[in-house]
């Protein structure tokens, strides 16, 4: 039975991380589908352009809590079960792939980001800091979304080894940075050849 247990812990992160809310807040209060409108991806970004800033919000809020309550679902089985501390990183990286490739929208959703940060936040409230601040200052001085995510991401893998993570939370943040920057293959197609949309609201 234990044995089964981070299993199933797994399992129920990656299903939880599935769940589209870009795509049930569009059906259910705007009835669209807001795989149709803009760039297609399951985000609060997309979500925000689409359906307001504050379904936007909503979005990305909603988005952050898949690590949150995953991670903290397995954290609770670690201290009770003696459960190996590596799935609590394991659970949140399995969530942050579900989010991307949700088993409830056809295997495309997301881009990560704000399950990304909420993982660092529920790893290291250090790694947090430096991931919300690397993200607002590319933010400040390049005005891409995309850039300031994948950067935001990247400080985090540098930074880790100094802040004494495990290997197991080092490990599973250089993957989910790499997945992350893989998501975003085709903003940076468009950064290169300065198509790529720019925030209008920061000066």
């Amino acid at each position: 039975m234990k044995i089964l247990i981070p299993i199933l812990l797994i399992v129920m992160s990656y299903l939880y991380g599935s769940i589209p809310f870009a795509l049930v807040i569009g059906k259910l209060f705007f009835h669209k589908d807001v795989r149709n409108y803009g760039s297609g991806n399951l985000g609060g970004t997309n979500a925000g352009r689409v359906l307001g800033k504050p379904a936007g919000l909503a979005v990305i809020i909603l988005d952050a809590t898949k690590c949150i309550v995953s991670m903290g679902i397995t954290l609770l089985f670690v201290h009770q079960m003696g459960i190996s501390m590596d799935f609590y990183y394991l659970s949140g990286l399995a969530c942050i792939i579900g989010h991307c490739y949700p088993v409830f929208a056809g295997f495309k959703g997301g881009k990560g980001v704000s399950s990304a940060i909420a993982y660092a936040l529920m790893t290291n409230i250090y790694a947090f800091l430096i991931a919300f601040v690397t993200f607002f200052v590319v933010l400040k001085l390049s005005k891409y979304v995309s850039l300031s995510s994948m950067l935001g991401c990247v400080a985090v893998v540098i930074a880790a080894p100094f802040l004494n993570e495990p290997t197991m939370c080092i490990i599973t943040n250089i993957l989910i940075t790499c997945l992350v920057i893989y998501k975003h293959a085709s903003n940076i197609d468009r950064i290169k050849q300065g198509t790529e949309r720019k925030i209008t609201w920061m000066k």
